[in-house]
């Protein structure tokens, strides 16, 4: 259940168990099937700011990797609406994410004044539990549009998105600037031209 903090920040929905690592058989991989109800995916849409979230699944697999390391892999999906960036209209995308995370046991921070950072977005420190419900939520977080766009918001050739109601033409400049052509004559008239 996802409760609200003292900040007004959402904690991160909970939709599936923490699997405490002690738990784990070294050797053989573990299947992993992630398929929450109604009520957490209205959650998890809340969290992420999204209008609606229809659907969210995972299917994959909890693996060793080497004697003390753990991998999770497998496909994230899920159907998302969220407003248009430029219009707000609804707009729905399908995400089909391939998931690869390995949680390694010796993992150590840089440290010093200079370090030379290689940013490995796959690894991340294992703790005594992995928590596969943030690991879904951030990976979902990431694969949505930054700024969705409804199908007839176009980018102009100039770069400028345009958008306006079905049936009408989006605005240019001469339209939001009615007087800058009569400005313009004027002073082609005044140069004599």
């Amino acid at each position: 259940m996802s409760t609200q903090t003292n900040t007004g920040e959402m904690d991160i929905p909970h939709i599936a168990d923490a699997i405490p690592v002690a738990s784990l058989n070294g050797r053989k991989p573990q299947p992993l099937r992630i398929a929450p109800d109604a009520e957490q995916t209205a959650q998890v849409a809340r969290y992420l700011g999204f209008s609606a979230l229809r659907k969210l699944r995972f299917e994959g697999t909890l693996a060793p990797k080497g004697r003390t390391d753990w991998e999770v892999s497998g496909t994230l999906g899920a159907t998302i609406v969220q407003p248009c960036s430029v219009t707000l209209a609804p707009v729905t995308t399908r995400i089909d994410e391939r998931i690869l995370r390995l949680f390694v046991a010796d993992w150590s921070e840089p440290e010093g004044d200079e370090v030379e950072m290689t940013f490995d977005d796959t690894q991340e420190p294992l703790g005594s539990r992995i928590d596969v419900s943030a690991l879904l939520i951030e990976a979902l977080a990431l694969a949505a549009p930054d700024f969705p766009r409804a199908e007839d918001v176009a980018i102009a050739p100039d770069g400028v998105l345009r958008a306006a109601p079905e049936g009408d033409s989006p605005l240019d400049d001469a339209a939001v600037k009615p007087f800058a052509a009569l400005a313009a004559l004027r002073e082609k008239l005044e140069r004599g031209e």
